[in-house]
């Protein structure tokens, strides 16, 4: 049996209420059981193939998302998990607002999205990047 590649997330608060943040602490508990499906939470980028980011940026957490992103190594990409990253924040749609990432690969609607909705999209995502390494 070939062993199943684990892939890594490297997860940043850009400015959030904590709630999308409850919900990714979920994926670690059962019925969920996040590491069991392939996936880990690290703590350094440079270990990490996607960033995770929730919230909507604030200013305060602009260099610390760049700081995080830069330290990632190739290939990478970054998910956008709830409203907030999505730029559809209950205050206003904030457009452009992760520019310096790029677009992301996937967002995850839902302000918060359920841990059941963030699981099926990270499968998904694996399932379309199975190539990477």
């Amino acid at each position: 049996m070939v062993p199943q590649k684990i892939w890594r997330i490297r997860h940043v608060d850009a400015g959030s209420c904590n709630a999308c943040e409850q919900e990714l602490t979920q994926l670690l508990a059962s019925p969920y059981d996040m590491q069991q499906a392939g996936f880990d939470i690290v703590a350094s980028p440079r270990h990490a193939d996607a960033l995770v980011v929730t919230g909507d940026l604030t200013e305060a957490m602009r260099p610390a998302v760049e700081r995080t992103w830069q330290a990632m190594p190739q290939p990478k990409t970054w998910i956008a998990v709830g409203d907030c990253a999505r730029g559809l924040a209950l205050w206003g749609s904030t457009p452009g607002h992760f520019e310096m990432l790029g677009k992301p690969e996937m967002a995850v609607p839902g302000c918060p999205p359920t841990p059941a909705e963030i699981k099926q999209h990270l499968l998904k995502w694996r399932a379309g990047g199975q190539d990477r390494e």
